[in-house]
C-alpha cells in the first residue's frame, strides 16, 4: 500500500534537498506537487485540503526557511500531518487495537459490503485474540442469505482452532444472534465475534438488519471491513454505515494489492472512526495493528522498522533461532541452517513487504518486485537445497561437477544456478568465520571493512571504513 504516492512524495522531496536553503516559492511549489500526488493516490479532496493547508501553514514560517536543514524539517512537518489524518495526535501513535474492555462474553459486531473480506476477517481476529490475548472465543456467523456463508466460518473456525456456533437451519439473524449470546454466557466464553450478513451495495434492508442484531446484543465493538482496493467508494461505505449503524472501528482488507492507499489516509477524516486494524493477503495470520505514525514513516520512506521486529518475533522460533546462532558462533553453519533461514523468512512474508518496512530501499523494492525475486530466488534456492542428500547439505565441499548435474536436474534449476547458491553460501560462511576470528572488540575497531575479503571494496567502490 502507497507505493505510488510514496515513490511521488520522495521525489518531492529529494529536489528539496538538493535546493540547499529554501524559499516561500519552493515550498509552494512542493506543496502543489504534493497535493497532485495525494489526488492521485485517490485520497478524497477535502482532505487533500485540509493537509495542504496545515503543511503550509507550518512550513512558510522563519523557523524552516532558515533553519539548518529545511527539507528535513519541510518532511517532518508533512510526516506529523499524515500522522494527523491517519487519526494520530501530538505525542500519540494513534494505535487503539481491539477494545475488550467490558463484561464477558464481549461482543464484537462485524459489518461491511459483501466480498470485503468480513468472514476470513472474522477468522483472522479470533486467531489474533486466541493466540495473543489467550481469549476463549465462539465465531457465529448470521449470514442466512449467501449460500454456505455459515458453513464457511464454520470451517475458518475449526481451521483457527475456535468454536463455531452450530448451525440451525431456518433460524432469523436476531435468533442466531441471541441463541451465540447465550451460549456465549452459558459456556463462559470470553469473546463472540457476530459476523453479519453483506450486500453487493448498501440498501435499507441490510442497515435494518444490522441495526436490529446491533440493538439486541449491545456489541462493545461494531467493526465495519472494508476492501481498501475499491478506493473512494470504501470511503463512502464507511460514511453510509457510520450515518445508519455507528461504528467503533474499520478494518481495511487487501491493503498488500492497493498501491495507492487513498482510502487509508480519507477514512478517518471523513468518517471520525479510527483504522483499528490491516488485513495483508489471505492467510489467518495476516492481520496487524494499525499505527499512524509507524504508516506515515512508511509513506515517507522511512521504513517501520518496529513493524518489522514485531512480525520477526511473531514468526520466528526462537529456540531455533537461538540454536542457529550458536552453530554459527562454532562455525558450523551449513547449507541446512540456510535452508532453515529462507523458511524463516518465508514466515515473515513476501520479501517485498518486509523490504518496504526498511528505511529507504523504496527503489530497490520496485527492482525485486520487478525482477519477481519472491517467485524465484528464494523458492529456487529452496529447491536446490531439497535435491541435495542430508550428507552434501551439511559437508557443501563434496558437491563437484556431477552431483551440481544431478542437484540441478532434480530441482528443475540450471548448473550455474547451482553454483551461484554455493558461492553465496561460501561468502555468507567466509564472513562468519571472520567474525568469529575478530571476536566483538575486533569487530567494533575494524568496522565493516574488517569483514570484507582482503582489497575488496564497499557497495558503491567505496574503500572500508
Amino acid at each position: 500500500m502507497f507505493e505510488a504516492l510514496s515513490g511521488k512524495l520522495n521525489g518531492v522531496f529529494d529536489r528539496l534537498r538538493r535546493r540547499g536553503a529554501l524559499t516561500e516559492a519552493d515550498v509552494n511549489e512542493a506543496l502543489r506537487e504534493v497535493r497532485v500526488a495525494l489526488l492521485e493516490a485517490d485520497v478524497a479532496l477535502p482532505v487533500v485540503k485540509d493537509l495542504v493547508t496545515r503543511v503550509r501553514e507550518r512550513a512558510v514560517g522563519v523557523e524552516v526557511l532558515r533553519s539548518v536543514s529545511p527539507a528535513q524539517q519541510v518532511i517532518k512537518i508533512v510526516n506529523d500531518a499524515l500522522v494527523e489524518a491517519l487519526g494520530g495526535g501530538e505525542g500519540d501513535n494513534g494505535a487503539r487495537g481491539l477494545d475488550l474492555n467490558a463484561p464477558s462474553p464481549v461482543p464484537i459486531l462485524m459489518v461491511g459490503l459483501q466480498g470485503s473480506g468480513k468472514t476470513t476477517t472474522s477468522g483472522k481476529i479470533a486467531l489474533r485474540l486466541k493466540n495473543r490475548e489467550k481469549k476463549k472465543v465462539l465465531l457465529a456467523s448470521l449470514d442466512v442469505h449467501r449460500p454456505a456463508a455459515q458453513l464457511q466460518l464454520e470451517t475458518l473456525a475449526k481451521q483457527v482452532g475456535v468454536v463455531s456456533l452450530p448451525i440451525v437451519a431456518g433460524e432469523t439473524p436476531l435468533q442466531i444472534a441471541a441463541r451465540a449470546m447465550d451460549l456465549g454466557r452459558r459456556e463462559l466464553f470470553d469473546v463472540v465475534v457476530l459476523d453479519t450478513a453483506g450486500r453487493l451495495a448498501i440498501d435499507e434492508a441490510l442497515m435494518d438488519e444490522v441495526a436490529q442484531v446491533k440493538a439486541a446484543t449491545r456489541p462493545h465493538e461494531t467493526l465495519l471491513v472494508v476492501d481498501a482496493m475499491t478506493g473512494q467508494d470504501a470511503v463512502n461505505t464507511a460514511r453510509a454505515f457510520q450515518e445508519k449503524v455507528g461504528v467503533s472501528g474499520i478494518v481495511m482488507t487487501r491493503i498488500d494489492g492497493d498501491a495507492r492507499g487513498g482510502a487509508a489516509l480519507s477514512m478517518r477524516a471523513v468518517t471520525g472512526a479510527p483504522i483499528k486494524l490491516l488485513g495483508a493477503g489471505e492467510k489467518l495470520d495476516a492481520l496487524e495493528d494499525f499505527h499512524p505514525d509507524r504508516i506515515a514513516g512508511r509513506i515517507l520512506g522511512m521504513g517501520d522498522i518496529v513493524s518489522l521486529v514485531e512480525r520477526a518475533a511473531e514468526t520466528i522460533d526462537q529456540a531455533e533461532a537461538e540454536k542457529m546462532a550458536a552453530r554459527m558462533q562454532k562455525g558450523q553453519f551449513n547449507l541446512e541452517d540456510y535452508a532453515n533461514q529462507l523458511k524463516q523468512i518465508g514466515k515473515m512474508g513476501s520479501l517485498s513487504g518486509i523490504l518496504g518496512m526498511l528505511p529507504g530501499v523504496g527503489k530497490m523494492k520496485q527492482q525485486i518486485e520487478g525482477a519477481n525475486l519472491d517467485q524465484t530466488i528464494l523458492k529456487r534456492q529452496a529447491a536446490i537445497i531439497g535435491s541435495m542428500t542430508p550428507k552434501e547439505r551439511r559437508a557443501p565441499d563434496i558437491i563437484k561437477a556431477s552431483r551440481k548435474r544431478r542437484i540441478a536436474a532434480g530441482s528443475g534449476a540450471s548448473v550455474q544456478e547451482v553454483n551461484r547458491l554455493l558461492k553465496q553460501f561460501d561468502e555468507m560462511s567466509a564472513m562468519m568465520k571472520r567474525m568469529n576470528k575478530l571476536g566483538q572488540k575486533g569487530l567494533m575497531r575494524g568496522g565493516l571493512g574488517a569483514l570484507l575479503p582482503k582489497g575488496m571494496n564497499l557497495p558503491g567502490g567505496r574503500k572500508p571504513f
